[in-house]
């Protein structure tokens, strides 16, 4: 595995030979890997002939810098995985690489990115769409990975690629779980014990066949903030507190 930090080693290299004629698989992360990460690579070697990863904690979706600080970085753990998993290129921009402009120019989108996860975090999504926007630009792949478990994220990010008419496929994939029906994330790690062992709770009250406002009410009742429960593009989505954590999650209805 090629690591390469910045951005203008990696534009020289993708105009070079060695990508001439091969399909190029890409997956963004903002790194403390996972499995269900790993899964998003593996599909995305299985499917192209070359697979390429980003590391980037990209702070222009976050809008409390409280939640930036204490976002897990373990930079060292995830290149292991990664080259494990037999990647072949690994990107690691700056946040001066990703915004050479200062962050004035910005990519908005004015329906879907206000519900859910939008309407709780104000600027999120253009955040999102932004830093995407600019690594699906960099990496020129054939197809990008997004996992489920983040179903807004994807369908926002699916249709900015086809309103932009960007070459690249945006291939959604199964979401991962743990063992207990966790729906793996990086943030679980920042969970204390005794909240890992609610967590839970959280895809099991939200499989249930309650409403959206009985189902909030039980995860309160549980020792969870919930910020919605809400039934959309015939899944059903929540999001809500544990402790200093927020877990999202949604299920097909």
């Amino acid at each position: 595995m090629e690591i390469l930090k910045g951005t203008a080693a990696w534009l020289k290299l993708r105009a070079g030979r060695r990508f001439a004629g091969r399909t190029v698989g890409f997956v963004p992360t903002m790194g403390a890997l996972h499995q269900g990460h790993l899964s998003l690579l593996r599909r995305a070697k299985a499917e192209n002939a070359i697979a390429v990863a980003s590391v980037f904690v990209n702070p222009t979706q976050f809008n409390d810098p409280k939640d930036l600080q204490r976002y897990p970085r373990t930079l060292g753990a995830d290149a292991k995985m990664l080259r494990e998993a037999g990647t072949d290129f690994l990107l690691l921009p700056s946040a001066k690489d990703m915004y050479p402009d200062g962050y004035r120019y910005r990519l908005g989108e004015t329906t879907e990115s206000r519900l859910l996860c939008g309407a709780c975090r104000p600027g999120h999504f253009e955040g999102v769409l932004t830093v995407v926007l600019k690594l699906l630009n960099l990496v020129r792949a054939d197809r990008a990975y997004f996992g489920e478990k983040d179903y807004q994220q994807y369908r926002l990010i699916s249709g900015m690629a086809e309103a932009f008419f960007l070459r690249t496929e945006i291939v959604p994939c199964p979401t991962l779980r743990e063992p207990d029906g966790l729906a793996m994330s990086s943030r679980n790690r920042l969970l204390e014990p005794r909240e890992r062992a609610l967590a839970p709770a959280l895809n099991r009250v939200l499989s249930s066949k309650a409403g959206p406002a009985r189902i909030k009410k039980e995860l309160a009742a549980l020792g969870f903030k919930p910020d919605y429960v809400e039934e959309r593009w015939g899944r059903r989505f929540a999001a809500a507190k544990l402790g200093k954590v927020r877990l999202i999650d949604n299920v097909e209805i």
